[in-house]
Formats: C-alpha cells, sequence, structure tokens
C-alpha cells in the first residue's frame, strides 16, 4: 500500500493535470475529428459497447455528438488552467467517457485510451495544485500511480490478447507485414525486405508487452531509462505504420518528473531578460 500511495510534488500533478486537459483539446479537433461524423449516422448503425449498454446511454445524433463536443471543449480548456479542479475534473470525464463511447460503438475499439479514461478518473480525486508546488502529497501519488499501472496494463494485456486469439503462432504470423501493406511508410518498406526481420520484431514485441510490469521493479533513479524505451517504441512504431497512440503517450507522462517543466516561468525569464536588454545603459564617464 506504501508502493501505491508514494508521495509526489503537488506541482507534477498540476503540470500532469494541464496537460491531460489540453490533450482532450487536441484529440477532438486534431487526433479524432471523425467521431464528429456520427452526428449524421444512422442511428441503426449504433452498437454500443457493453459499459453503453449498461448505462442505457443514448443513441447518438446531431445534438447529442455537437452537444459533447463544444462541451468538452470549453469545459477541457478551463480545466486546463486549475480552476475547480473536481467540478470540472468530473465533468470532463463523464463528457469524454460518453464521447469514446460514442467513437467506439461502431465497429472500432481502440486500446490507446485506456491510460488516459483512468488519469481523467482520477484528477477529479485531487483539490488544487499550483505548477511548481513541492509539497509532497500521498492522494498525487496514488492518482498518478493508478495511471501509470493502466498504462502498463495496456501493454501486458494486449499481449494477453494476442495469446488468447492467436496463440504462440502470433509472433510467426504475417501481422506486421499486413501492417505496412495497409499503412506503411518509406522506411517500413525498406525494412520489411530484410528476411525474417519481421518475425523477430514480432517476438520482440510480444517480449515488450509481456514484461513491461517490470518497469515498477526498476529503480527510480534508472527508470527513465525504461521509460525512453517505451516511448522510442512508439516513435517506431509511427515512423513505420504511422500508429501514434497519442493518448497512451500523453498518459504515460504521469513517470515523468513535470513539476521541473515550468515553461511560464522560463517564459517570465526570457520576459525580463529581454526588457533588461532593452533599457539603454549609462555612457561611461571619463
Amino acid at each position: 500500500m506504501k508502493w501505491l500511495f508514494a508521495p509526489v510534488p503537488l506541482g507534477r500533478l498540476a503540470a500532469f493535470r494541464t496537460v491531460v486537459y489540453v490533450f482532450v483539446v487536441l484529440d477532438l479537433v486534431i487526433f479524432t475529428p471523425w467521431v464528429r461524423s456520427h452526428a449524421n449516422t444512422p442511428g441503426d448503425l449504433y452498437e454500443p459497447l457493453l459499459i453503453g449498454r449498461v448505462l442505457h446511454l443514448p443513441t447518438p445524433n446531431h445534438l447529442l455528438v455537437w452537444a459533447v463536443f463544444w462541451a468538452l471543449i470549453v469545459l477541457s480548456a478551463a480545466a486546463a488552467f486549475g480552476r475547480a479542479p473536481r467540478i470540472l475534473g468530473w465533468a470532463v470525464f463523464a463528457l469524454y467517457f460518453e464521447w469514446m463511447v460514442i467513437a467506439m460503438s461502431y465497429g472500432k475499439v481502440d486500446h490507446d485510451r485506456v491510460g488516459l479514461l483512468v488519469a481523467l478518473a482520477v484528477l477529479p480525486t485531487i483539490g488544487r495544485a499550483r505548477f511548481g508546488d513541492k509539497t509532497l502529497s500521498d492522494s498525487a501519488g496514488w492518482a498518478l500511480r493508478v495511471t501509470q499501472i493502466a498504462v502498463v496494463c495496456t501493454y501486458f494485456l494486449a499481449a494477453w490478447a494476442k495469446l488468447r486469439f492467436g496463440g504462440l503462432d502470433w509472433v510467426q504470423s504475417a501481422v506486421l507485414a499486413q501492417a505496412i501493406i495497409r499503412r506503411g511508410t518509406w522506411l517500413a518498406d525498406e525494412i520489411a525486405v530484410i528476411p525474417g526481420l519481421l518475425i523477430v520484431a514480432q517476438v520482440g514485441i510480444m517480449l515488450f508487452e509481456m514484461f513491461s510490469p517490470l518497469i515498477f521493479a526498476v529503480p527510480q533513479r534508472w527508470r527513465w531509462v525504461g521509460i525512453v524505451f517505451f516511448y522510442s517504441f512508439h516513435l517506431v512504431t509511427f515512423s513505420m505504420i504511422t500508429i501514434s497512440f497519442a493518448p497512451h503517450l500523453v498518459a504515460m507522462t504521469s513517470f515523468l518528473p513535470l513539476e521541473r517543466v515550468r515553461p511560464i516561468e522560463w517564459a517570465r525569464r526570457r520576459l525580463a531578460g529581454s526588457r533588461k536588454d532593452a533599457v539603454p545603459q549609462p555612457e561611461p564617464t571619463t
């Protein structure tokens, strides 16, 4: 239990909160703009996810889709500034949850949003947190740890799904070859012609996902190396088959010491330095 509630600076939570809520805005506008097309999709094509059926969520229509969209834009932008963290946080979580049900109830379900949804669910449990605040908080530590667990479960459960549905034969299948044929880049085309390399890559993916929970066993001072490897894995994936896993990458910032990144303070110092340079210096007297 001590591990689950390991305290972290409130400044880290504040920075993480801003990153998450800013991404929600970007997600709606840049990463998943196609969800808005469901406003005009016939209702009989809507096959809600299990959670949608359990909660009896309404069938998406023009009014519902656009209402959720604009409410998320406004509330997420406000939440990114730390305003009313509990009220706005719960509202953003509920709306984004509905947005994901709308997005994934037409035959396509992405697994890269588990960590982000968990982050949105736990952020409202923390009250106010200011940038640069070095006060240690068990609650903030719990929120970040739970998000980290969700991030790692995304990898581990992906490996479990591969073994469950494809068995050990998955590592010898043509999964990567098919992905490269459908959406491969020039780099993927160059790599795909190397005999046996795609099979080796699939073995590596399976091992990486299965043993991803070991990141928690790595000493804290070296854990950043593992996180760099995680990000590198997704960089290679994007460079080969243009799958970004952007929501997952945002949730993975829960591992990073974000309190050290203070852009506002940096900008103020730069501005103060520019003003100082602009003040004319007195001529030296002789």
